[in-house]
Formats: C-alpha cells, structure tokens, sequence
C-alpha cells in the first residue's frame, strides 16, 4: 500500500508535475485542443475567478471557441503536495484574457488545481482561481 503521506522530499516527481502544468498553460494560451484535452481528466471541473463551474467540455469548448481567449498567463512558483495518486499545486499567475469578446484588465490570481494519477498519467481533475484584489 502506499502512503498518503505528502513527500515534500520527491523533487523529480514534483518537478515532473510542474513542467505538466506548464504545458497546460501552454496548451490553453495556444488554444491547443490536442494538447490540453489528455491533462484534464473527464470529470473535470473549474470554478472560475467569479465562482462559475466549467466541465471539462464547458471549459475546452469555450477555450477552443475563443468564448475565453487568454492573451497571457505566466505562473510564479508552483508549489507542489505530492500524494499516492493525487497531487495539489498552488501558484500565484499574471493573466490576461477576453472572455466573451471583452477584454479583461491584467491581474493577478491564486490556482488551486488538484491532479489524479490515472491512465498511467497526471491529469487535472479541479481547478479553482481566485481573484487577488489590490491592496485598499
């Protein structure tokens, strides 16, 4: 049986994880459906910065559309809790997208996604971003 543990100590898997959410954040920015489709797992769901849920088809669909176009989106550190077969990441991002024909303005936002091992694979089964609001 394996642990459930988190391994704070498994840097190339870690790493491994990072360099797959890169990718993903590629495959988004480029509208790349190939690409992004096997990183989201088939149950997918974010919940977007506004509190909306997106299915993996909601989501891809709209990315693919360009109903959600992102211009940018460069993750800081991501910081990775690696278990048996799941993992959470959590980073801090600059974006810029147009969602539905409106651009809206550069921000920064915290991700929370979480990954499952599954089909001899990571994928991404949820993602949540939230808003950083400037300082009052």
């Amino acid at each position: 049986m394996t642990s459930s543990i988190a391994d704070p100590n498994n840097h190339l898997e870690a790493e491994h994880i990072r360099s797959i959410e890169r990718a993903r954040l590629r495959a988004l920015v480029n509208a790349d459906m190939i690409a992004a489709e096997p990183l989201h797992a088939p149950d997918f769901q974010l919940v977007t910065p506004i509190g909306a849920t997106l299915s993996k088809a909601e989501y891809l669909g709209a990315v693919a559309s360009g109903q959600i176009r992102y211009l940018l989106w460069e993750p800081g550190d991501i910081a990775v809790r690696l278990y048996a077969a799941s993992t959470l990441i959590r980073y801090r991002a600059r974006l810029e997208v147009v969602f539905g024909g409106h651009k809206v303005p550069p921000g920064d936002y915290w991700h929370t996604d979480a990954y499952e091992y599954r089909d001899q694979q990571w994928m991404v089964v949820w993602s949540q971003a939230t808003a950083i609001s400037a300082p009052a």
